[in-house]
């Protein structure tokens, strides 16, 4: 059995960032890379698997830039047995990302794909359902439980009702929640094995895949986290602040 992690490349969270000058973009000068954080999850629970059943490849991918190979080797030092980096240096949308999936699956024919349900810089959540449709495979979203026996996955996904329990044959597309579990810190020497771990490089254009923007970035902002406080003699008063002054965004 093999397992798909498809995983992308982000800004660290935990620094401040900035748009260019011109405020179409963000500004990537001394900013660090880290791999998507709900993308880590889906490599943490893809090696438990593993270890579960010793038959199962964990195979990783990513899309983008040459220094993408840096964060592969992360997932290569959590314990990935492959690793592998579509180069191309376009900025995709989640259409055009699930256009690469797709082409990768056809060449890797993976029993299950496993991903992040969103990327923690756009927040898009939508190249996990993208990619199941264009391969017409079932999916299931948002899981915070999963078993794998008999040639189908049995989950449980996080709703706005609660937790709903589901079946689906494999093949299929399963993006991961926060509370599937804890992904791993990998030791010194893992990351110093991972060093040397070949990492395949294809270009998006040998896959056969051409870019087709659907998305235009039309301008990036930081938003203003200033307070403006007032304090008030009573409910009355309030309420007539909320009707006058409170502004709708």
């Amino acid at each position: 059995m093999k397992i798909l992690v498809p995983t992308k490349r982000v800004p660290d969270p935990d620094q401040r960032v900035k748009p260019t000058a011109d405020g179409r973009a963000i500004d990537t000068d001394g900013v660090s890379f880290v791999p998507n954080p709900f993308d880590l999850i889906a490599i943490e629970e893809a090696l438990r698997l593993r270890e579960n059943d010793g038959s199962i490849e964990v195979v990783t991918v990513g899309i983008g830039v040459d220094d993408y190979e840096k964060e592969l080797r992360t997932t290569l030092a959590m314990g990935a047995d492959r690793a592998l980096l579509v180069e191309t240096d376009e900025l995709l949308d989640p259409w055009n990302v699930a256009s690469a999936l797709q082409a990768v699956i056809e060449r890797e024919q993976p029993d299950l794909v496993l991903m992040g349900k969103q990327a923690v810089d756009d927040d898009s959540n939508q190249a996990g359902q993208f990619l199941a449709a264009k391969l017409d495979w079932p999916q299931a979203t948002f899981i915070s439980k999963i078993a794998i026996a008999d040639g189908a996955a049995t989950i449980d996904r996080e709703t706005d009702a609660g937790i709903e329990s589901a079946s689906l044959k494999l093949p299929a597309v399963i993006t991961v929640d926060l509370r599937l579990n804890e992904p791993r810190y990998a030791s010194m020497l893992q990351i110093m094995k991972a060093k040397k771990k070949p990492v395949e490089r294809i270009a998006l254009a040998d896959l056969g895949v051409t870019a087709q923007p659907r998305i235009e970035m039309v301008g990036v902002e930081v938003l203003s986290s200033k307070r403006d406080c007032q304090m008030l003699s009573s409910v009355d008063e309030l309420i007539q602040k909320l009707r006058d002054e409170a502004q709708v965004l």
